[in-house]
């Protein structure tokens, strides 16, 4: 199924390294481990789940007891703050902060289930190019004074300058795609464009995974889309119809008592992503605990059609 899809493959010469020297996922600081991590969560494509996931990621890490920043890059079309429920809670943006009319920390809304947890809206409805390079690494550099350890920031659809923006001040990057050739292509664009200003440590999540079309053919699988794209995997998200639910409630799906395997997934991702070097899920058998795995080591998994 990749020859279908060769053509969209453009290996850079640095990929193979790359994917080398990022199998370790805490590798971000590793010189500076007190130093805040910036990762920008991009995608080229819009509706992919960015949102989705760093509302999810966000709140895993959290959870973990890390200080965690997310920041809300998209201007004017902001929707961060639904999917934590912090929708009423927003009075000043990043945008006040800049024009001396607020305090940062006024700005900066903690969760009101995880008080490490931060957002920031850049802006609720301003002109989309009020905001430099400059002035965002500017913002970042802010936030790590307060001692965040991770700033998550939220980027906008496509290569113009709010994606620019949003990637001036990040030193690691997660891009996410779907098994679809037109979210594929646009993941590789936006892996050139992030090379191509510095930021090498990149990873990759592949969101809405349907393992029952992969095993019909009808889907790439997860292996198929990270070998054309060259990026190191470090979560894989199947489609769950939840995240609707969730979204609606304001409660990212990882707050859920009984995760859904999307929940489990997100949880994961994150763990990897701060250095817990977990196991990735396997999505046909996430549910098998330590107890099930013993019982099919001696007597044999049974399988129901």
């Amino acid at each position: 199924m990749i020859n279908i899809y060769s053509s969209l493959s453009k290996k850079r010469d640095s990929a193979s390294i790359l994917a080398k020297s990022l199998e370790n996922p805490e590798s971000g600081n590793i010189n500076n481990p007190n130093k805040s991590r910036v990762i920008v969560i991009t995608s080229g494509k819009g509706g992919v789940g960015k949102t989705t996931t760093a509302a999810n990621l966000g709140m895993s890490m959290a959870r973990l007891g890390y200080r965690v920043a997310l920041i809300d890059s998209d201007i004017g079309l902001r929707n961060l703050d639904l999917l934590l429920g912090l929708e009423n809670r927003i009075l000043y943006t990043a945008m006040e902060v800049l024009d001396g009319q607020c305090r940062l920390d006024q700005a900066l809304i903690r969760d009101k289930r995880w008080k490490n947890l931060s957002l920031l809206s850049i802006s609720k409805n301003r002109q989309r190019y009020n905001i430099t390079r400059q002035g965002m690494t500017n913002l970042i550099q802010s936030i790590e004074n307060l001692g965040y350890q991770f700033i998550l920031i939220d980027c906008p659809a496509g290569i113009d300058v709010g994606f620019v923006n949003a990637i001036a001040p990040a030193q690691e990057a997660l891009i996410l795609t779907t098994p679809e050739i037109t979210a594929i292509r646009d993941a590789d664009r936006v892996a050139g464009l992030l090379e191509a200003n510095e930021i090498y440590n990149v990873k990759l999540i592949v969101n809405r995974v349907r393992p029952d079309m992969i095993k019909s053919n009808d889907m790439m699988s997860v292996r198929d889309v990270q070998e054309m794209l060259g990026i190191p995997l470090l979560g894989a998200i199947p489609e769950d119809s939840h995240v609707i639910i969730s979204t609606n409630r304001g409660e990212p799906l990882v707050m859920k008592k009984r995760l859904t395997l999307s929940g489990i997934a997100f949880e994961n991702a994150a763990r990897r992503l701060v250095g817990k070097q977990d196991y990735l899920i396997n999505l046909e058998t996430p549910y098998k605990g330590i107890f099930k795995r013993a019982q099919d080591f001696f007597f044999g998994s049974e399988n129901v059609d």
